[in-house]
């Protein structure tokens, strides 16, 4: 995990800005699945976010739940940085610098979140996180999984793949970004949506349900 936090931290300044950049398909990644949760959900109490890095995820779930507690966690540091200043003075947001691979903040949370950050994980590791996941959540509790995955053949990945960089290539990233980007990627461990699906199955989770998807980018929503 310390590529991860190396990498991670390098880039936090301009993480937000090049977020559409690196995601066609941002508005409804982001925005649209949460609206589509927000209207299908009783309000959350207290919702934890992993691999939050700046904040990106809490501030769209902020604008439906403003009254919930957050727990905001990443191994990095600086963009943990990022996010309490997006937060200042929004006493219901703290932020954790902490390692979610090996534990997890104390206390049960209504709804646990994570976008672009379980896809680093090794599948053991991810299947290891999902059972502590489920362990932290009541009855009824949602895990939402807002990542980055590969198809179900290695044929349908590279076209997913070579679509998604074309248009990072026309998306008007300097080469030092796109350089960044490329170190970046070989930290990833995807697995396919369906792959996934198992896993949080195994876990325990009695309903799991894609509630977007498309091509490389995919919302996993799964209930106790």
């Amino acid at each position: 995990m310390n590529d991860i936090q190396t990498q991670f931290n390098r880039v936090a300044k301009d993480y937000d800005q090049n977020r559409r950049r690196f995601i066609p398909c941002f508005d409804e990644f982001y925005a649209g699945a949460t609206g589509f949760l927000a209207a299908s959900i009783a309000a959350p109490k207290r919702v934890l976010d992993l691999g939050a890095g700046t904040g990106l995820l809490a501030a769209y779930w902020l604008q439906h739940f403003a009254q919930a507690e957050y727990v905001l966690v990443d191994i990095a540091e600086d963009m943990l940085q990022q996010a309490r200043e997006r937060f200042a003075g929004n006493g219901n947001v703290s932020c954790l610098a902490m390692d979610y691979r090996r534990e997890l903040p104390a206390g049960e949370f209504d709804a646990i979140v994570s976008a672009l950050s379980i896809h680093h994980l090794e599948d053991a590791d991810k299947e290891r996180l999902f059972a502590r996941i489920h362990a932290k959540l009541p009855a009824g509790g949602l895990f939402v999984n807002y990542d980055q995955f590969c198809a179900e053949t290695p044929e349908m990945s590279r076209w997913f793949d070579t679509h998604w960089h074309a248009q990072i290539a026309q998306s008007g990233l300097s080469a030092q970004e796109m350089a960044r980007w490329q170190e970046r990627k070989k930290l990833d461990r995807e697995c396919s949506e369906q792959a996934q699906a198992a896993m949080l199955r195994r876990a325990g989770f009695t309903l799991v349900q894609g509630i977007y998807s498309c091509r490389k980018f995919a919302v996993l929503a799964a209930i106790k």
